[in-house]
Protein backbone atom coordinates (compact mmCIF):
# COMPACT_ATOMS: atom_id res chain seq x y z
CA UNK A 1 0.00 0.00 0.00
CA UNK A 2 0.92 3.56 -0.78
CA UNK A 3 1.38 5.77 2.18
CA UNK A 4 -0.32 9.54 2.46
CA UNK A 5 2.91 11.53 1.29
CA UNK A 6 2.93 9.23 -1.79
CA UNK A 7 -0.86 10.03 -2.53
CA UNK A 8 0.01 13.71 -1.93
CA UNK A 9 2.90 13.88 -3.96
CA UNK A 10 0.69 12.09 -6.54
CA UNK A 11 -2.28 14.45 -6.47
CA UNK A 12 -0.06 17.60 -6.14
CA UNK A 13 1.53 16.36 -9.56
CA UNK A 14 -1.64 15.30 -11.44
CA UNK A 15 -2.41 19.30 -10.34
CA UNK A 16 0.62 19.84 -11.97
CA UNK A 17 -0.33 17.82 -15.28
CA UNK A 18 -3.46 19.12 -15.64
CA UNK A 19 -2.44 22.85 -15.14
CA UNK A 20 -0.06 22.50 -17.93
CA UNK A 21 -2.29 20.77 -20.15
CA UNK A 22 -5.01 23.23 -19.60
CA UNK A 23 -2.37 25.89 -20.48
CA UNK A 24 -3.02 27.77 -23.90
CA UNK A 25 -0.40 26.94 -27.02
CA UNK A 26 1.38 28.88 -29.12
CA UNK A 27 0.03 31.91 -27.68
CA UNK A 28 2.03 35.27 -26.71
CA UNK A 29 0.51 38.05 -24.97
CA UNK A 30 0.67 41.33 -26.34
CA UNK A 31 3.51 43.52 -24.47
CA UNK A 32 3.74 46.61 -26.36
CA UNK A 33 3.77 49.97 -24.16
CA UNK A 34 2.02 52.53 -25.59
CA UNK A 35 3.02 55.24 -26.85
CA UNK A 36 3.53 58.56 -24.58
CA UNK A 37 5.59 60.78 -26.43
CA UNK A 38 4.80 63.90 -27.24
CA UNK A 39 6.18 66.89 -28.00
CA UNK A 40 8.20 68.80 -25.95
CA UNK A 41 6.48 72.29 -26.42
CA UNK A 42 3.77 74.01 -28.51
CA UNK A 43 5.29 76.22 -31.42
CA UNK A 44 8.30 77.15 -29.07
CA UNK A 45 7.25 78.33 -26.03
CA UNK A 46 8.12 76.41 -23.20
CA UNK A 47 5.69 77.68 -20.29
CA UNK A 48 4.21 75.04 -18.40
CA UNK A 49 1.17 78.06 -17.06
CA UNK A 50 -2.11 75.76 -18.45
CA UNK A 51 -5.72 77.75 -19.32
CA UNK A 52 -7.09 74.74 -18.91
CA UNK A 53 -7.04 75.02 -15.14
CA UNK A 54 -9.28 77.64 -15.18
CA UNK A 55 -12.66 76.70 -14.28
CA UNK A 56 -15.12 77.97 -17.57
CA UNK A 57 -17.32 80.28 -14.39
CA UNK A 58 -13.87 81.62 -14.88
CA UNK A 59 -12.48 81.81 -18.30
CA UNK A 60 -16.75 83.22 -19.78
CA UNK A 61 -17.49 86.77 -18.11
CA UNK A 62 -20.88 87.11 -19.90
CA UNK A 63 -22.85 86.27 -17.00
CA UNK A 64 -25.82 85.10 -19.77
CA UNK A 65 -23.30 82.85 -20.97
CA UNK A 66 -22.62 81.41 -17.68
CA UNK A 67 -26.33 81.05 -16.74
CA UNK A 68 -26.69 79.36 -19.91
CA UNK A 69 -24.09 76.74 -19.49
CA UNK A 70 -25.46 76.57 -15.68
CA UNK A 71 -28.51 75.55 -16.63
CA UNK A 72 -27.54 73.03 -19.46
CA UNK A 73 -25.12 71.04 -17.15
CA UNK A 74 -28.47 70.05 -15.18
CA UNK A 75 -30.51 69.37 -17.60
CA UNK A 76 -29.30 68.36 -20.54
CA UNK A 77 -30.60 65.18 -22.32
CA UNK A 78 -27.68 63.46 -23.57
CA UNK A 79 -25.92 64.69 -20.08
CA UNK A 80 -28.19 63.23 -18.14
CA UNK A 81 -28.16 59.66 -19.95
CA UNK A 82 -24.63 59.43 -19.55
CA UNK A 83 -25.11 59.88 -15.72
CA UNK A 84 -26.89 56.52 -15.87
CA UNK A 85 -24.22 54.99 -17.56
CA UNK A 86 -22.29 56.15 -14.75
CA UNK A 87 -24.92 54.15 -12.72
CA UNK A 88 -25.15 51.22 -14.55
CA UNK A 89 -20.95 50.49 -14.55
CA UNK A 90 -20.85 51.43 -10.96
CA UNK A 91 -23.64 48.28 -10.43
CA UNK A 92 -21.24 46.53 -12.09
CA UNK A 93 -18.57 46.84 -9.87
CA UNK A 94 -20.96 45.54 -7.04
CA UNK A 95 -21.78 42.63 -9.26
CA UNK A 96 -18.17 41.68 -10.00
CA UNK A 97 -17.21 41.76 -6.51
CA UNK A 98 -20.09 39.49 -5.70
CA UNK A 99 -18.85 36.65 -8.07
CA UNK A 100 -15.42 35.95 -5.87
CA UNK A 101 -17.50 36.05 -2.53
CA UNK A 102 -19.41 32.85 -1.41
CA UNK A 103 -22.79 32.39 -2.35
CA UNK A 104 -25.59 30.87 -0.14
CA UNK A 105 -28.70 29.91 -0.60
CA UNK A 106 -31.71 28.37 2.07
CA UNK A 107 -34.51 26.28 0.30
CA UNK A 108 -36.12 23.30 0.41
CA UNK A 109 -37.51 20.38 -1.48
CA UNK A 110 -40.32 17.93 -1.47
CA UNK A 111 -40.65 14.91 -3.84
CA UNK A 112 -41.54 11.10 -3.63
CA UNK A 113 -39.87 7.88 -4.34
CA UNK A 114 -40.70 4.15 -4.58
CA UNK A 115 -37.61 1.66 -5.46
CA UNK A 116 -38.25 -1.56 -6.53
CA UNK A 117 -38.09 -4.58 -4.43
CA UNK A 118 -35.69 -6.13 -6.03
CA UNK A 119 -32.82 -3.55 -5.98
CA UNK A 120 -30.25 -3.46 -2.78
CA UNK A 121 -32.06 0.07 -1.63
CA UNK A 122 -35.25 -1.47 -1.60
CA UNK A 123 -34.02 -4.68 -0.35
CA UNK A 124 -32.88 -3.31 2.69
CA UNK A 125 -35.66 -1.00 3.01
CA UNK A 126 -37.69 -4.25 2.94
CA UNK A 127 -35.83 -5.80 6.01
CA UNK A 128 -35.70 -2.59 7.81
CA UNK A 129 -37.95 -0.68 10.44
CA UNK A 130 -37.97 3.25 10.83
CA UNK A 131 -38.93 2.81 14.69
CA UNK A 132 -39.36 -0.43 16.20
CA UNK A 133 -43.11 -2.07 15.15
CA UNK A 134 -42.99 0.46 12.31
CA UNK A 135 -42.69 -1.39 9.19
CA UNK A 136 -40.93 0.92 6.09
CA UNK A 137 -43.48 2.13 3.74
CA UNK A 138 -43.33 1.14 -0.13
CA UNK A 139 -43.52 4.97 -0.96
CA UNK A 140 -41.49 7.44 0.83
CA UNK A 141 -41.39 10.74 0.45
CA UNK A 142 -38.57 13.11 0.81
CA UNK A 143 -38.66 16.25 2.30
CA UNK A 144 -35.51 18.73 2.44
CA UNK A 145 -34.39 22.38 4.28
CA UNK A 146 -31.59 23.95 4.86
CA UNK A 147 -28.72 25.91 3.27
CA UNK A 148 -26.58 25.50 0.50
CA UNK A 149 -23.31 27.29 -0.38
CA UNK A 150 -21.00 27.36 -3.14
CA UNK A 151 -17.55 29.13 -3.37
CA UNK A 152 -15.42 29.30 -6.21
CA UNK A 153 -11.90 30.20 -4.88
CA UNK A 154 -10.27 32.67 -7.00
CA UNK A 155 -6.27 31.38 -7.36
CA UNK A 156 -5.77 32.87 -10.47
CA UNK A 157 -7.12 35.98 -9.64
CA UNK A 158 -9.64 35.80 -12.41
CA UNK A 159 -12.82 37.14 -10.65
CA UNK A 160 -10.50 40.08 -8.58
CA UNK A 161 -9.36 40.72 -11.98
CA UNK A 162 -12.89 41.41 -13.72
CA UNK A 163 -13.81 43.40 -10.75
CA UNK A 164 -11.06 45.89 -11.61
CA UNK A 165 -11.71 45.43 -15.42
CA UNK A 166 -15.10 47.20 -13.83
CA UNK A 167 -13.73 49.43 -11.94
CA UNK A 168 -11.77 50.73 -14.89
CA UNK A 169 -14.79 51.08 -17.07
CA UNK A 170 -16.43 53.29 -14.65
CA UNK A 171 -13.87 55.18 -14.29
CA UNK A 172 -13.93 55.79 -18.06
CA UNK A 173 -17.30 56.29 -18.41
CA UNK A 174 -16.79 59.39 -15.59
CA UNK A 175 -14.13 60.52 -17.87
CA UNK A 176 -16.57 60.31 -20.59
CA UNK A 177 -18.98 62.43 -18.83
CA UNK A 178 -16.13 64.82 -18.62
CA UNK A 179 -15.02 64.37 -22.08
CA UNK A 180 -18.83 65.39 -22.81
CA UNK A 181 -18.87 68.14 -20.63
CA UNK A 182 -16.23 70.13 -22.14
CA UNK A 183 -17.79 69.14 -25.34
CA UNK A 184 -21.05 70.70 -24.16
CA UNK A 185 -19.51 73.78 -22.88
CA UNK A 186 -17.58 74.70 -25.80
CA UNK A 187 -20.54 74.03 -28.10
CA UNK A 188 -23.06 76.29 -25.99
CA UNK A 189 -20.45 79.56 -26.19
CA UNK A 190 -19.63 79.27 -29.92
CA UNK A 191 -23.51 79.53 -30.22
CA UNK A 192 -24.23 82.30 -28.16
CA UNK A 193 -20.91 84.28 -29.74
CA UNK A 194 -22.23 83.29 -33.09
CA UNK A 195 -25.98 84.34 -32.12
CA UNK A 196 -24.05 87.54 -30.75
CA UNK A 197 -22.95 88.26 -34.08
CA UNK A 198 -26.16 87.51 -36.40
CA UNK A 199 -27.45 90.21 -34.16
CA UNK A 200 -24.73 92.78 -35.08
CA UNK A 201 -25.24 91.30 -38.36
CA UNK A 202 -28.82 92.27 -38.80
CA UNK A 203 -28.30 95.62 -36.96
CA UNK A 204 -25.66 96.32 -39.54
CA UNK A 205 -28.21 95.07 -42.28
CA UNK A 206 -31.01 97.69 -41.27
CA UNK A 207 -28.90 100.38 -40.78
CA UNK A 208 -27.43 99.69 -44.11
CA UNK A 209 -31.14 99.68 -45.71
CA UNK A 210 -31.57 103.02 -44.28
CA UNK A 211 -28.63 104.52 -46.12
CA UNK A 212 -29.85 103.05 -49.00
CA UNK A 213 -33.01 104.24 -48.98
CA UNK A 214 -32.06 107.89 -48.37
CA UNK A 215 -29.65 107.52 -51.49
CA UNK A 216 -32.43 106.23 -53.52
CA UNK A 217 -34.16 109.37 -52.89
CA UNK A 218 -31.43 111.28 -53.62
CA UNK A 219 -31.17 109.47 -57.13
CA UNK A 220 -35.26 110.18 -57.41
CA UNK A 221 -34.25 113.55 -57.24
CA UNK A 222 -31.41 113.21 -59.47
CA UNK A 223 -33.76 111.50 -62.13
CA UNK A 224 -36.26 114.52 -62.09
CA UNK A 225 -32.92 116.81 -62.40
CA UNK A 226 -32.57 114.82 -65.45
CA UNK A 227 -28.93 113.98 -63.85
CA UNK A 228 -29.80 110.44 -64.01
CA UNK A 229 -31.72 107.74 -65.97
CA UNK A 230 -34.27 105.50 -64.83
CA UNK A 231 -32.19 102.73 -65.22
CA UNK A 232 -30.08 104.15 -62.07
CA UNK A 233 -33.38 104.08 -60.13
CA UNK A 234 -33.91 100.83 -60.56
CA UNK A 235 -30.14 99.86 -59.43
CA UNK A 236 -30.46 101.23 -56.69
CA UNK A 237 -34.06 100.02 -55.63
CA UNK A 238 -32.89 96.20 -56.80
CA UNK A 239 -29.78 96.90 -54.56
CA UNK A 240 -32.43 97.60 -51.00
CA UNK A 241 -34.42 94.68 -52.59
CA UNK A 242 -31.44 92.76 -51.99
CA UNK A 243 -30.46 93.94 -48.87
CA UNK A 244 -33.51 93.72 -47.31
CA UNK A 245 -33.73 89.90 -48.19
CA UNK A 246 -30.43 89.66 -46.52
CA UNK A 247 -32.29 90.71 -43.23
CA UNK A 248 -34.79 87.44 -43.43
CA UNK A 249 -31.80 85.27 -43.79
CA UNK A 250 -30.26 86.51 -40.62
CA UNK A 251 -33.43 86.27 -38.91
CA UNK A 252 -33.89 82.93 -39.85
CA UNK A 253 -30.53 82.37 -38.61
CA UNK A 254 -31.12 83.59 -35.30
CA UNK A 255 -34.22 81.44 -34.65
CA UNK A 256 -32.00 78.21 -35.71
CA UNK A 257 -28.99 79.38 -33.27
CA UNK A 258 -31.47 80.06 -30.39
CA UNK A 259 -33.27 76.94 -30.86
CA UNK A 260 -29.37 75.33 -30.81
CA UNK A 261 -29.24 76.46 -27.85
CA UNK A 262 -32.14 76.03 -26.32
CA UNK A 263 -31.41 72.22 -27.40
CA UNK A 264 -28.56 71.97 -25.79
CA UNK A 265 -30.05 73.52 -22.08
CA UNK A 266 -32.94 70.85 -21.86
CA UNK A 267 -35.56 73.25 -22.78
CA UNK A 268 -38.40 74.40 -25.38
CA UNK A 269 -38.06 77.16 -27.27
CA UNK A 270 -38.11 80.23 -25.83
CA UNK A 271 -35.99 83.58 -26.57
CA UNK A 272 -32.60 83.59 -25.26
CA UNK A 273 -31.10 86.36 -22.99
CA UNK A 274 -27.68 87.55 -24.86
CA UNK A 275 -25.75 91.21 -24.07
CA UNK A 276 -25.26 91.44 -28.07
CA UNK A 277 -25.01 95.14 -27.84
CA UNK A 278 -21.15 94.49 -26.24
CA UNK A 279 -20.17 92.32 -29.14
CA UNK A 280 -18.12 94.42 -31.02
CA UNK A 281 -16.43 95.13 -27.11
CA UNK A 282 -15.45 91.99 -26.86
CA UNK A 283 -11.48 91.51 -27.25
CA UNK A 284 -9.48 88.28 -27.40
CA UNK A 285 -7.92 86.88 -24.12
CA UNK A 286 -4.60 85.66 -23.80
CA UNK A 287 -4.40 81.84 -24.18
CA UNK A 288 -1.56 79.77 -21.96
CA UNK A 289 -1.31 76.31 -23.92
CA UNK A 290 1.37 74.85 -21.19
CA UNK A 291 3.44 72.03 -22.33
CA UNK A 292 1.62 69.09 -24.76
CA UNK A 293 2.46 66.15 -21.69
CA UNK A 294 -0.06 68.27 -19.58
CA UNK A 295 -2.84 66.93 -22.06
CA UNK A 296 -2.62 63.31 -20.91
CA UNK A 297 -3.69 64.97 -17.98
CA UNK A 298 -6.07 67.51 -18.37
CA UNK A 299 -7.64 65.94 -21.46
CA UNK A 300 -11.01 63.78 -20.54
CA UNK A 301 -10.81 61.95 -24.02
CA UNK A 302 -6.87 60.80 -23.13
CA UNK A 303 -7.65 60.09 -19.89
CA UNK A 304 -10.65 58.01 -20.87
CA UNK A 305 -7.68 56.14 -23.25
CA UNK A 306 -6.03 55.57 -21.10
CA UNK A 307 -8.02 53.75 -18.57
CA UNK A 308 -9.63 51.57 -21.41
CA UNK A 309 -6.23 50.46 -21.96
CA UNK A 310 -6.18 49.24 -18.38
CA UNK A 311 -8.81 47.42 -18.91
CA UNK A 312 -7.82 45.84 -22.10
CA UNK A 313 -4.24 44.51 -20.33
CA UNK A 314 -6.33 43.08 -17.56
CA UNK A 315 -8.80 41.06 -20.04
CA UNK A 316 -5.82 39.21 -21.35
CA UNK A 317 -4.88 37.95 -17.67
CA UNK A 318 -8.59 36.76 -17.46
CA UNK A 319 -8.58 35.38 -20.75
CA UNK A 320 -5.46 33.86 -19.82
CA UNK A 321 -6.75 32.06 -16.42
CA UNK A 322 -9.79 30.55 -18.46
CA UNK A 323 -7.38 28.03 -19.09
CA UNK A 324 -6.28 27.20 -15.70
CA UNK A 325 -7.99 24.53 -13.60
CA UNK A 326 -10.61 26.48 -11.38
CA UNK A 327 -11.35 25.46 -7.58
CA UNK A 328 -14.73 25.15 -6.32
CA UNK A 329 -16.07 24.28 -2.71
CA UNK A 330 -19.56 23.39 -1.99
CA UNK A 331 -21.38 22.76 1.56
CA UNK A 332 -24.82 21.98 2.84
CA UNK A 333 -26.44 21.93 6.06
CA UNK A 334 -30.08 20.98 6.92
CA UNK A 335 -32.71 19.01 8.10
CA UNK A 336 -34.54 15.88 5.68
CA UNK A 337 -36.76 13.18 6.53
CA UNK A 338 -40.08 11.50 4.53
CA UNK A 339 -42.17 12.86 7.73
CA UNK A 340 -42.12 16.49 8.45
CA UNK A 341 -43.11 15.72 11.97
CA UNK A 342 -39.13 14.28 12.31
CA UNK A 343 -37.49 16.95 10.51
CA UNK A 344 -36.98 18.58 13.64
CA UNK A 345 -35.30 15.54 14.91
CA UNK A 346 -31.63 16.21 16.06
CA UNK A 347 -29.26 14.93 14.80
CA UNK A 348 -31.16 11.93 13.06
CA UNK A 349 -32.77 14.46 10.91
CA UNK A 350 -29.67 16.39 10.49
CA UNK A 351 -27.78 15.97 6.99
CA UNK A 352 -24.52 18.02 5.85
CA UNK A 353 -22.01 17.91 2.98
CA UNK A 354 -18.56 18.98 2.00
CA UNK A 355 -17.34 18.73 -1.36
CA UNK A 356 -14.83 20.07 -3.42
CA UNK A 357 -13.90 20.10 -7.13
CA UNK A 358 -11.28 20.90 -9.87
CA UNK A 359 -11.88 21.20 -13.10
CA UNK A 360 -9.88 22.56 -16.35
CA UNK A 361 -10.38 22.67 -20.02
CA UNK A 362 -8.68 19.68 -21.92
CA UNK A 363 -9.89 19.43 -25.24
CA UNK A 364 -11.52 21.82 -27.93
CA UNK A 365 -10.78 24.61 -26.20
CA UNK A 366 -11.00 26.68 -29.37
CA UNK A 367 -13.67 29.36 -27.90
CA UNK A 368 -11.24 29.94 -24.65
CA UNK A 369 -8.21 30.59 -27.28
CA UNK A 370 -10.33 32.74 -29.32
CA UNK A 371 -11.46 34.85 -26.73
CA UNK A 372 -7.77 34.78 -25.67
CA UNK A 373 -6.33 35.98 -29.17
CA UNK A 374 -9.45 38.62 -29.15
CA UNK A 375 -8.22 39.80 -25.99
CA UNK A 376 -4.96 40.46 -27.58
CA UNK A 377 -6.27 41.72 -30.26
CA UNK A 378 -8.16 44.59 -28.19
CA UNK A 379 -5.29 45.44 -26.45
CA UNK A 380 -3.43 46.63 -29.52
CA UNK A 381 -6.84 48.81 -30.59
CA UNK A 382 -6.87 50.21 -27.05
CA UNK A 383 -2.89 51.19 -27.81
CA UNK A 384 -3.68 52.52 -30.94
CA UNK A 385 -6.52 54.44 -30.14
CA UNK A 386 -4.74 55.72 -27.11
CA UNK A 387 -1.89 56.56 -29.74
CA UNK A 388 -4.54 58.35 -31.58
CA UNK A 389 -6.37 60.34 -28.98
CA UNK A 390 -3.12 61.98 -27.35
CA UNK A 391 -2.09 62.84 -31.62
CA UNK A 392 -5.64 64.32 -32.25
CA UNK A 393 -5.57 66.26 -28.92
CA UNK A 394 -1.93 68.00 -29.77
CA UNK A 395 -2.77 68.62 -33.71
CA UNK A 396 -5.94 70.49 -32.45
CA UNK A 397 -3.74 72.53 -29.67
CA UNK A 398 -1.92 73.54 -32.35
CA UNK A 399 -3.98 74.45 -35.10
CA UNK A 400 -6.32 76.34 -33.42
CA UNK A 401 -3.13 78.52 -31.33
CA UNK A 402 -2.39 79.46 -35.20
CA UNK A 403 -5.72 80.34 -35.83
CA UNK A 404 -5.85 82.50 -32.89
CA UNK A 405 -2.61 84.13 -34.46
CA UNK A 406 -3.81 84.44 -37.99
CA UNK A 407 -7.19 85.91 -37.30
CA UNK A 408 -5.80 88.72 -35.38
CA UNK A 409 -3.87 89.44 -38.57
CA UNK A 410 -6.96 88.96 -40.04
CA UNK A 411 -9.17 91.46 -37.80
CA UNK A 412 -6.68 94.10 -38.07
CA UNK A 413 -6.73 94.07 -42.16
CA UNK A 414 -10.36 93.67 -42.12
CA UNK A 415 -10.71 96.82 -39.99
CA UNK A 416 -8.33 98.70 -42.01
CA UNK A 417 -10.28 97.91 -44.78
CA UNK A 418 -13.92 99.20 -43.18
CA UNK A 419 -12.17 102.20 -42.43
CA UNK A 420 -11.00 102.99 -46.01
CA UNK A 421 -14.29 101.97 -47.05
CA UNK A 422 -16.14 104.06 -44.53
CA UNK A 423 -14.57 107.26 -46.09
CA UNK A 424 -14.75 105.98 -49.63
CA UNK A 425 -18.43 106.28 -49.12
CA UNK A 426 -18.53 109.67 -47.76
CA UNK A 427 -16.09 110.26 -50.84
CA UNK A 428 -18.46 108.67 -53.57
CA UNK A 429 -21.74 110.33 -52.04
CA UNK A 430 -19.90 113.65 -52.50
CA UNK A 431 -18.34 113.28 -55.56
CA UNK A 432 -22.41 112.00 -56.88
CA UNK A 433 -23.61 115.25 -55.77
CA UNK A 434 -21.48 117.38 -57.71
CA UNK A 435 -21.26 115.28 -60.65
CA UNK A 436 -17.95 113.82 -60.81
CA UNK A 437 -19.03 110.58 -59.85
CA UNK A 438 -21.69 108.40 -61.18
CA UNK A 439 -24.35 106.20 -59.45
CA UNK A 440 -22.75 103.34 -60.17
CA UNK A 441 -19.53 104.21 -58.09
CA UNK A 442 -22.11 104.54 -54.76
CA UNK A 443 -23.72 101.58 -55.17
CA UNK A 444 -20.40 99.47 -55.45
CA UNK A 445 -19.12 101.45 -52.70
CA UNK A 446 -22.38 100.87 -50.54
CA UNK A 447 -21.91 97.10 -51.70
CA UNK A 448 -18.39 96.93 -50.42
CA UNK A 449 -18.85 98.56 -47.09
CA UNK A 450 -21.54 96.27 -45.98
CA UNK A 451 -19.90 92.95 -47.26
CA UNK A 452 -16.47 94.30 -45.47
CA UNK A 453 -18.74 95.06 -42.31
CA UNK A 454 -19.98 92.08 -42.12
CA UNK A 455 -17.40 90.11 -42.48
CA UNK A 456 -15.25 91.92 -40.07
CA UNK A 457 -18.17 90.99 -37.53
CA UNK A 458 -17.70 87.42 -39.08
CA UNK A 459 -13.67 87.35 -38.09
CA UNK A 460 -14.74 89.02 -34.23
CA UNK A 461 -16.80 85.48 -34.21
CA UNK A 462 -14.42 83.12 -35.43
CA UNK A 463 -11.90 84.77 -33.30
CA UNK A 464 -13.84 84.21 -29.67
CA UNK A 465 -14.97 80.62 -31.50
CA UNK A 466 -11.10 79.93 -31.82
CA UNK A 467 -10.62 80.64 -28.31
CA UNK A 468 -13.42 78.15 -27.23
CA UNK A 469 -12.25 76.07 -29.04
CA UNK A 470 -8.41 75.98 -27.79
CA UNK A 471 -9.93 76.40 -24.02
CA UNK A 472 -11.98 72.96 -24.85
CA UNK A 473 -8.42 71.07 -26.85
CA UNK A 474 -5.98 71.99 -24.02
CA UNK A 475 -9.04 70.40 -21.65
CA UNK A 476 -10.72 72.67 -19.58
CA UNK A 477 -14.43 73.16 -19.52
CA UNK A 478 -15.42 70.12 -16.99
CA UNK A 479 -13.44 70.80 -13.37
Amino acid sequence: MMSNKTLTHLAIGGMLMLVAACMPKSLVQVDRKENRAVPAHFNQDTDSTNTAKVSWKTYFTDSYLVALIDTALHHNQELNITLQEIEITQNEIMARKGEYLPFVKLGGGLGVEKVSRYTSQGASDANSEIRPGVETPEVLPDMFAGAMAHWEIDIWHKLRNARKVAVANYLATIEGKNFLVTNLVSEIARSYYELMALDNQLALIKKNVDILNNALVIIRQEKQAAKVTELAVRRFEAEVFKTQSLQFEIQQKIVETENRINFLVGRFPTHVERSSSQFNELTPTKIYAGLPAQLIENRPDIRQATLKLEAAKLDISIAKANFYPSLGLSAGLGFRSYNPLYLVSIPQALVSSLAGDIAGPLINKNALIATYKNANAKQIQAIYDFERTVLNACIEVTNQLSNIDNLDKNYAMKNNQVQALNKSTDISLKLFTSARADYMEVLLTQRDVLEARMELIETRMRQMNALVNTYRALGGGWN
